[in-house]
């Protein structure tokens, strides 16, 4: 279990002794049904006909002619729930009715994820309890309310930041207590193994759809891809697709904040420094004394002060690069790509959209590029309506 919970030196399952049986458990239960004929035929009913794949890969012609190069759509945003996090939660939760789990539980950022596990507990008839930071709850109230309404309990995270870091330790705290019945749904590719492994497959159909469609569309592979990252699910899924195409520049956007340079941020890959969060060893923004330090984003699904163990691999070796994008770029971009071709992106896929926009010049005009829209913006209207009230 420790070898395949590693990625070079990260990863790991640093956890309470209490949860290291409930953990292998899920990593027997993972490797027993994952190439299973009937838990795929099962899964893939759902990624078709529940969820809405495959999804399409969409030339944003007026979006390129901004840039100045070839951008490519990956259309994450029209799959069931608004966002990528269905995918995850459809064979997470499949695989915990294969386990004869009752109960899910989540933890939950800028709300996606919750919907996106609220609506499988609906699906599956599962009791959830969906935990969610206060300041999330705040800004993500439309989410909130979808949630409750797929039947699912909003469980208020107070303490610390009241963000996705303190979402994670309360409900790492709850699993504790109620490991025989209980299956947590983890939303990222992070956190401590096996779960890293589980979101990755479950999230590298859109990967693998990408790199088939861009052969068939293009007729080749593209130049870069390009994906926001927080805890990393979207981009793992997506680089997943074309990592072992050396030629294609994989590209992460982090969350710059206010300004990357005041350090008030949740760009972990830019500016962290190896640490241990929620049971993994990882990429992490601390202080000198190596307290997690607090972390500001537009976006809450990117306000998170860790990263996935295969990103801070990836980093080291140079297959990916990882940049920020400050607020203020990722609301132009959010604008940009709404008035440019009528679909609203997530604050979260509109750092990945910043980074393009900050390509332009510097890049060949016959330069392809696939950028993967991981959610819709529709829960982040009133936040830019704040910042950027529409005329």
């Amino acid at each position: 279990m420790k070898e395949k919970g590693r990625f070079g030196d990260y990863g790991g399952f640093y956890v309470p002794e209490v949860l290291i049986p409930v953990l292998e458990e899920l990593e027997e239960a993972y490797y027993k049904y994952y190439k299973d004929e009937r838990f795929l035929a099962d899964l893939d009913n759902y990624y078709r006909h529940y969820g809405g794949r495959p999804t399409p890969l969409y030339f944003a012609s007026r979006f390129s002619e901004y840039c100045g190069f070839k951008v490519y759509i990956k259309r994450e945003d029209l799959m069931h729930g608004g966002a990528h996090k269905v995918n995850n939660t459809l064979g997470q939760g499949l695989l915990a009715k294969y386990m004869g789990k009752t109960k899910i539980i989540a933890e939950t950022g800028a709300g996606q994820h919750g919907l996106a596990t609220a609506m499988i507990g609906a699906l599956f008839g599962m009791e959830t309890k969906i935990f969610m930071g206060v300041v999330d709850i705040e800004r993500q109230s439309v989410n909130v309310h979808k949630m409750k309404l797929c039947g699912a309990e909003v469980v208020p995270v107070e303490c610390g930041t009241g963000t996705l870091k303190d979402a994670i330790n309360d409900a790492l705290r709850y699993w504790t207590a109620h490991v025989e019945d209980t299956f947590y749904l983890f939303g990222s590719a992070c956190g401590p193994h096996p779960y890293p492994t589980i979101v990755k497959h479950f999230q590298s159909c859109i990967g693998k759809e990408a790199r088939e469609q861009s052969l068939e569309q293009i007729g080749r592979l593209p130049d870069m891809v390009v994906a926001c990252v927080g805890g990393g699910s979207n981009a793992i899924g997506i680089f997943s697709g074309f990592v072992d195409d050396k030629d294609v520049r994989l590209v992460g956007v982090e969350a710059g904040g206010k300004s990357v340079a005041s350090g008030n941020h949740a760009a972990t890959l830019v500016a962290g420094r190896v640490g241990i969060l929620h049971g993994a060893k990882a990429y992490l923004l601390q202080d000198e004394e190596g307290q997690v330090t607090e972390t500001e984003s537009i976006s809450a699904g990117l306000d998170y002060p860790s990263v996935g163990p295969e990103h801070c691999l990836l980093k080291d070796s140079g297959r990916a690069e990882y940049v920020a994008a400050e607020d203020d770029k990722v609301l132009d971009a959010f604008e940009l790509l709404t008035k440019k071709e009528g679909i609203i992106p997530a604050l979260e896929s509109s750092h990945a959209l910043a980074y393009l926009m900050s390509q332009k010049g510097k890049l060949p005009a016959e330069t392809v590029v696939v950028v993967n829209l991981s959610g819709r913006g529709d829960k982040d209207v009133g936040i830019v309506e704040k910042y950027r009230p529409v005329n």
